[in-house]
């Protein structure tokens, strides 16, 4: 049996962590969950919102499936998200971002892969008080981190039969930093003659997203504009609560939903699982188990194309209703 990490997180992370792993029971497959505790909460007993032990724990099964944990605005704790990206160097972001059965979006066909560089940039926080009134931060774009990124993406590519890698950039202006993400894009692509190669400023992409997403297929971006690139294609396939996401490194991979804790409706049996759901779905192909991936991805689908939503799709779903929908279907 595998031992797979759990970082529960706050706020609606428990319900819908506990769903997840319903699910996954109900499938067969069994799975020994090392359970661990992360955030606010955390922060108040433990001095820190991601102790040492949810790391050891990462390193020692080094397969991790993460619930949202509450991220302070404008003060309090850094990211524990960062803190774990950083800390595993869990270099790339995949943001899948397909339309799912009978959620109803704006555009159809929509299958946008988002790579986005997961380590350095302005997203790094790197920042200092200059005085009372002016603050910095530094922007860093090596050429090291831009090349495995960029690597990852061609390689993913690759594997899954996809046709072309657009890079994405504002190279126009900030021709030194972003200019050497796109030249290592260049040089890199330059082995993978079988992808098509293309190349957009950021502002240009967005506005694009949002007349015709269906011309893009995998986009590789550094770490800021991933972030919120990734969170537009959200949007365009029905919102956070259905988007995946993964962290993945060289030696380690964390799987976890894009959404946030969504402390407004803790405890209220109302939080959408679906996220989690997905991003436990694509850590199951990620480790061979894609027998059972399928079982539970197909169980999903048709529980959505029956019309049975949580609220924030527009339904009246209970959390708990909504799993036991999905094990009824498998």
């Amino acid at each position: 049996m595998r031992t797979i990490t759990l970082i529960n997180g706050d706020g609606i992370g428990p319900e819908i962590s506990k769903s997840v792993v319903e699910i996954i029971a109900a499938s067969g497959l069994e799975i020994n969950w090392d359970l661990q505790t992360a955030g606010a909460d955390v922060a108040d007993k433990e001095g820190t919102p991601l102790p040492e032990r949810v790391l050891e724990s990462v390193k020692r099964n080094k397969i991790a499936l993460k619930a949202p944990v509450t991220t302070p605005i404008g003060k309090g704790f850094r990211s524990v998200n960062v803190q774990l990206r950083k800390s595993l160097d869990l270099y790339a972001n995949l943001r899948p971002c397909k339309n799912l059965p009978n959620v109803k979006t704006r555009f159809d066909n929509v299958d946008i892969v988002v790579v986005r560089e997961n380590t350095e940039d302005l997203y790094a926080g790197i920042e200092r008080q200059i005085d009372e009134d002016s603050a910095e931060s530094i922007k860093i774009i090596t050429r090291n981190a831009s090349e495995r990124i960029c690597r990852f993406a061609f390689d993913y590519a690759v594997k899954n039969g996809r046709k072309e890698v657009c890079c994405v950039t504002k190279a126009n202006i900030m021709k030194l930093s972003d200019g050497l993400f796109l030249d290592t894009y260049r040089n890199v692509a330059n082995d993978y003659p079988q992808i098509k190669q293309r190349e957009i400023l950021v502002d240009n992409l967005c506005m694009q997203l949002v007349q015709n997403p269906t011309q893009f297929d995998v986009l590789v971006l550094p770490n800021l504009y991933g972030d919120i690139v990734s969170d537009l294609c959200a949007g365009l396939i029905g919102g956070l609560g259905v988007a995946q996401g993964a962290n993945i490194g060289k030696e380690y991979a964390v799987f976890e939903p894009v959404h946030g804790s969504a402390p407004d409706i803790k405890g209220q049996n109302k939080a959408n699982p679906t996220a989690l759901l997905l991003s436990a779905i694509e850590m199951l192909r990620y480790i061979d188990e894609k027998g059972y991936a399928q079982k539970i991805e197909n169980a999903l689908f048709k529980t959505l194309t029956d019309g049975i939503f949580t609220a924030d799709l527009g339904g009246s779903a209970s959390t708990t209703e909504f799993t036991k929908a999905v094990i009824e279907r498998l």
